[in-house]
């Protein structure tokens, strides 16, 4: 298994991604390895200061970065030496299994979609994030951002999506998929909700269980929700600040201390050919060792090969 890692992407790269590497290296099994690509002359000074043998990695060298303001299409095409657009390079090659990064979120679902192309059958791929239940463990919601209109079909896809998601990754055995919306009542929201609905009511793909309401997210009605990407990014942006605001307000505890980012990771991009992940920009290196570790997760459950032949 080779879990290609963007060294040059996030706001604090290259050494928060070659900690956090090095930190997830010693929790993989020797048939596990890392690829990290970026600039190989500022990622072995800090394996050397970190005191780190560099022969457990492999290195692919690249000359260009991808910012975090650029245009991603624009980018993937004029920067071809790109960490970024080597990675997904590597990956339409198979010479990688999955490929993270904390860099241009745009040019990561850009890449995705261009080089290792859309499962046939799935109208948009999605992006997923984890949300912390009240009583343990946590749920899904999707899309977070990849998507801000939709269409009712493409969420009754993500439904799918997450339902395969949360068996395979969360181990959670036959999944309550919601709809977020303003109520629970049948007939409740927006055109887009209350055309979506029935779809959903219809379905013998995944266990619906209605409506819910913002107030549901940290509940247990729901283990999948899902909504158009403007919707979940709003809701997740707004989660992410609980736990910011706790720390302000010097408050310790437990639930909210989960709503912290680096427990997660990164965002699995659902809906294309090969495991890929975008890891939050400022990510640190606890948020990139479990980004690896989601990739790997994605990797040895073969969650894109159940993806593909649901939509077969």
């Amino acid at each position: 298994m080779k879990i290609g890692l963007d060294i040059m992407g996030g706001d604090y790269a290259p050494k928060a991604i070659v900690l956090g590497a090095i930190a997830a290296h010693q929790s993989l099994t020797p048939d596990q390895h890392l690829v990290l690509i970026g600039d190989t002359t500022q990622i072995k000074p800090l394996l050397s200061e970190a005191g780190f043998n560099p022969d457990h990695f492999e290195y692919v060298h690249t000359q260009e970065v991808i910012g975090m303001a650029e245009h991603p299409t624009k980018a993937i095409v004029q920067k071809p030496n790109s960490s970024i657009s080597v990675g997904f390079q590597l990956l339409k090659e198979g010479k990688i299994d999955s490929f993270a990064s904390a860099g241009n979120s745009g040019a990561m679902l850009v890449g995705a979609v261009f080089s290792v192309k859309t499962i046939p059958g799935i109208i948009r791929p999605c992006l997923c994030s984890m949300v912390p239940k009240l009583k343990g463990g946590s749920g899904l919601l999707l899309d977070v951002g990849a998507n801000a209109d939709c269409k009712p079909d493409t969420l009754l896809q993500f439904g799918i999506l997450g339902s395969l998601y949360a068996e395979n990754i969360m181990q959670i055995p036959n999944p309550k998929v919601a709809l977020m919306n303003i109520g629970e009542e049948d007939e409740k929201g927006n055109m887009l909700a209350m055309a979506t609905f029935p779809l959903m009511k219809e379905t013998k793909l995944f266990n619906f269980v209605g409506n819910i309401e913002g107030r549901d997210l940290f509940n247990d009605k729901a283990d999948v929700i899902v909504c158009d990407g403007f919707t979940g990014n709003v809701m997740l942006k707004l989660a992410e600040s609980f736990y910011v605001l706790t720390i302000k307000k010097g408050l310790k505890d437990e639930f909210f201390d989960r709503f912290n980012y680096e427990n997660y990771g990164g965002s699995p991009v659902l809906g294309v050919n090969a495991p890929v992940l975008i890891g939050h920009g400022i990510s640190s290196p606890e948020a990139v060792k479990n980004m690896i570790f989601q990739s790997r997760d994605m990797i040895t459950t073969g969650l894109v090969a159940k993806i593909q032949a649901a939509f077969q």
